[in-house]
């Protein structure tokens, strides 16, 4: 069975110095990298989880994320992103304990994978994450809206889920005027993926908020209306 500390050395007997340098210089963030690739990373989390129970996994993704290697943190969000986990209250408090440390897209988005699977699962998960869009930190702002994603893409939503949808849109609404880059790519992503399966809505919420928006947000989510 993978212990969490196997699991960090197959990461770091994976690195290319060189990959690293170049992520380095992309990312901006002062935090270690290893020069894996994504592939690399599925490869490894995949044989952890065939071979591990739950709370071992947790206790894994713990371990990579305190490591607070770039590489080690996709890790961890990649083994704790699973549909079907019951109970699931300990992973949904693991990825909580993420979240103030959220710094860059790149990591939060991927730990965001992993709590949209939770949300669905207890709705009332909704009343944590609304707190997430007045707080003072960026990606935990751009997190509300990585991790509802679900909300915009469903084909054949229940009225459960057009309320849900609506919850967030309101959150959408306070954020057209924040200037931030990576929130606004948040804003654009979501609703250009609600454009695709809920065309009319988008419209409609274009109309009454595209006028305070970014420009550039503006072109980015019409190109699909």
């Amino acid at each position: 069975m993978t212990t969490p500390q196997a699991a960090l050395e197959a990461l770091n007997s994976s690195g290319n110095t060189d990959l690293a340098a170049k992520m380095a210089r992309q990312y901006k963030i002062d935090r270690p990298y290893l020069g894996i690739s994504n592939l690399q990373i599925d490869a490894l989390y995949k044989a952890w989880r065939s071979n591990t129970d739950m709370t071992t996994r947790i206790a894994i993704a713990a371990y990579l994320w305190d490591s607070n290697i770039h590489e080690a943190r996709i890790a961890a969000a990649k083994i704790l992103t699973q549909a079907r986990i019951s109970p699931d209250t300990a992973v949904w408090d693991e990825i909580l304990r993420w979240v103030p440390s959220f710094d860059g897209a790149t990591l939060t988005d991927h730990a965001c994978g992993a709590a949209a699977r939770r949300l669905p699962v207890d709705l009332s998960r909704l009343d944590t994450v609304e707190c997430w869009v007045s707080d003072t930190n960026v990606f935990v702002r751009r997190a509300a809206l990585i991790a509802t994603l679900p909300w915009a893409k469903m084909n054949h939503p229940s009225e459960t889920d057009l309320i849900k949808s609506e919850r967030v849109l309101g959150w959408i609404a306070t954020y057209t005027v924040d200037k931030d880059p990576s929130l606004q790519r948040a804003v654009a992503l979501w609703l250009r993926s609600l454009a695709k399966h809920a065309k009319p809505r988008a419209i409609e919420f274009m109309e009454e908020f595209g006028p305070q928006m970014q420009a550039h947000t503006v072109k980015e989510i019409s190109a699909v209306l």
